[in-house]
């Protein structure tokens, strides 16, 4: 049996990061909007909050590999920890201006990207130290990343109304130091989490070679760039709903940040649920059918059942509903993703699929928040989840979605061809996050 105390601190280090992230999702809208009183200003926090998202993931890859997926995971957590922090500090000291703000916000996106993105792409490695299986890690990685997202917004709608934002903006710093010293303590003597042998001498051109071989590989298979596009479009609009939309929706007609941690919650309960579903008995199933039907019902509904009604039940089942259909889809994704990407490419393909995949979150942020300004909630509501609709019907469409169920370099044999399942963490959007990884 092998030594499996790498592996456990890595799941409480993530999922006690991510429970801190789905605090600042929504302590950090609430805090604007209750101290700015705009929308518009809410949706440029969110921008400025997710473009150093995309640009560290855009340039990361080969930083996460030479640095180390440790020592990234480490840094990457104490600086968002103090990025956090300060937001209240200078709050409460009468000194935070709204430049600020952003700039702390900015701060925490350009550092959260590498440590997930290390976190991550250790899981093989740490499933094989650990003496178990991939897919059993991965089942674990994802249901405590679920389980922690849903905890985490529920804690936040209470906290934000007892205690206030400021209050929740520093337990969510605490969370990020929590995890890097459990990163610090725990996954020692993995040598994939350590630095790797440069294969050739640091330069910026040797950086720009290993950078180029990520994307390379991207572009080079149809079906990743399929899954990229689409979950561009989708993040884009779920940071829309997220930062902007469901803030104002429950401050408007709702119960106010109370609805937000109990809507969020609810759907990741439901996305829970489904992981733990698809674990049991996905594999008995087409992935491309399953992810087709699944990602059509995850997330447009709400955008529809939010415009057309002013009450917490009807929109409490779809987040529900959605979330168990969203929890069906990180596991297949995942299972692509490690299935096409070779072991010393891991890194540096993870950053690419998540710039991608998270280049219109900034936009989709501050759309939202000019949408609801000019077109009003109902109209902002409306045009974002069309969008989402459209960008679902994809794997409809387009003929590389067809390939979903091969498995790469699989030898014909007469019984099925078992399927790894592996499972994403969670978007930022929605829940933080660093890949392909759909929903709120």
């Amino acid at each position: 049996m092998g030594n499996r105390t790498p592996l456990a601190a890595t799941l409480a280090a993530n999922s006690i990061s991510t429970a801190g992230t789905s605090l600042t999702l929504i302590g950090v809208p609430w805090f604007v909007l209750e101290t700015t009183g705009s929308a518009g200003r809410a949706g440029v926090v969110a921008f400025c909050a997710t473009l150093p998202i995309v640009v560290a993931a855009l340039i990361g890859g080969p930083v996460i590999d030479r640095f180390g997926r440790r020592r990234t995971a480490i840094a990457s957590d104490a600086v968002c920890a103090a990025a956090i922090a300060a937001i209240p500090l200078l709050h409460f000291a009468g000194v935070l201006d709204f430049w600020m703000l952003c700039a702390l916000m900015a701060l925490n996106g350009f550092a959260h990207t590498p440590g997930n993105t290390a976190r991550y792409v250790l899981i093989p490695d740490l499933a094989e130290h650990a003496g178990t299986t991939l897919p059993r890690a991965a089942s674990l990685f994802d249901a405590v990343s679920r389980g922690a997202r849903m905890i985490g917004a529920a804690l936040a709608g209470v906290l934000i109304a007892f205690v206030g934002a400021e209050t929740v903006l520093l337990l969510d710093a605490a969370t990020f130091g929590l995890s890097a010293l459990l990163i610090a303590a725990g996954v020692r003597g993995v040598r994939a989490a350590e630095p790797r042998k440069a294969e050739a001498p640091v330069s910026l051109r040797a950086y720009g070679t290993e950078l180029r071989e990520g994307y390379v590989h991207v572009l080079g298979n149809r079906l990743l760039l399929a899954v990229v596009v689409m979950v561009m479009f989708m993040n884009g609009t779920d940071q829309g709903w997220n930062a902007v939309l469901l803030p104002v929706h429950a401050e408007s007609e709702l119960s106010g940040a109370p609805a937000i941690g109990l809507l969020t919650a609810l759907f990741g309960a439901g996305g829970l649920a489904g992981a733990l579903l698809y674990g049991a008995v996905g594999h008995r199933f087409s992935r491309r059918a399953v992810f087709t039907e699944c990602v059509i019902l995850c997330g447009a509904p709400r955008f529809l059942v939010a415009a057309v009604t002013g009450t917490t039940l009807p929109l409490a089942v779809t987040m529900l509903l959605g979330g168990i259909a969203g929890g069906v889809l990180n596991p297949i994704l995942t299972t692509v993703v490690y299935e096409r990407v070779p072991d010393r490419l891991r890194s540096r393909v993870s950053g690419a699929l998540t710039a991608g995949s998270e280049f219109a979150m900034p936009v989709g942020g501050l759309a939202a928040g000019l949408l609801v300004e000019g077109a009003g909630a109902t109209g902002a509501l409306l045009a974002m989840g069309g969008i989402y609709f459209l960008a679902t019907l994809s794997p409809l469409v387009f003929p590389s979605w067809r390939t979903l169920d091969d498995v790469p370099g699989a030898e014909p044999v007469q019984k099925p061809v078992p399927q790894t399942e592996v499972p994403a963490p969670a978007p930022v959007s929605s829940s933080g996050p660093s890949r392909p990884t759909p929903g709120p």
